[in-house]
């Protein structure tokens, strides 16, 4: 029986045109200051430009720089209340995930725990998560890498423990593979400390 699962591999695909990376993402805000509490005080990104919304100028276009120069940024107006609950729908977003330094994982934990709101944290295999919410109800995401792997090369390290993890028959990627991948892609493999945590999987 044939395999017609997408090919996985770093390489660019053959397109038209190839995107040279995320600018910026635009989520639908509640209101200015409950965005700037959860964003700039609470995750410690700057707010970088604030302007009204081109397209609505009721509205207000806050722009957060989250750590790399990558932008999120929110229309708010303050007339709308913050919400709570995720809104699963065909083309809605799931979640966003911001990164952190391993060596400030726990600290991040502390300070989400310290504002009062819940939270998860994962062993995913490949790094570690924490799961909470924004004032819209948004899920975020705040990952942090299990191994030191310089960013031009990541896709190139997942890539290769996807093949590790199929030829292993494993259900997910998991450290091992992860690790093999760096091995056998001649870098030096770092691994971080990071506390014990439940794998996450359902299972």
């Amino acid at each position: 029986m044939a395999d017609d699962s997408p090919e996985i591999t770093a390489e660019q695909p053959d397109a038209p045109f190839n995107t040279t990376g995320t600018d910026h993402i635009t989520v639908w805000g509640s209101n200015e200051e409950d965005t700037l509490a959860f964003y700039r005080d609470l995750l410690g990104m700057p707010l970088v430009l604030r302007q009204p919304n081109l397209d609505d100028p009721s509205q207000t276009h806050l722009f957060f720089d989250t750590g790399d120069g990558r932008m999120l940024t929110f229309f708010v107006s303050d007339d709308r209340p913050s919400a709570a609950g995720q809104r699963p729908q065909t083309g809605a977003v799931h979640h966003l995930c911001f990164s952190v330094d391993p060596e400030r994982f726990e600290e991040m934990e502390e300070s989400i725990k310290d504002d009062g709101r819940g939270y998860n944290i994962f062993d995913r295999g490949i790094f570690y998560s924490l799961y909470t919410q924004d004032n819209n109800g948004l899920v975020i995401e705040i990952s942090t890498d299990v191994f030191d792997i310089p960013d031009d090369r990541k896709g190139e390290v997942f890539a290769t423990a996807q093949r590790l993890r199929e030829e292993d028959g494993a259900d997910f990627a998991e450290r091992e593979h992860m690790r093999r991948a760096i091995e056998e892609l001649g870098m030096e493999v770092h691994e971080y400390d990071l506390p014990e945590a439940a794998s996450g999987t359902g299972v």
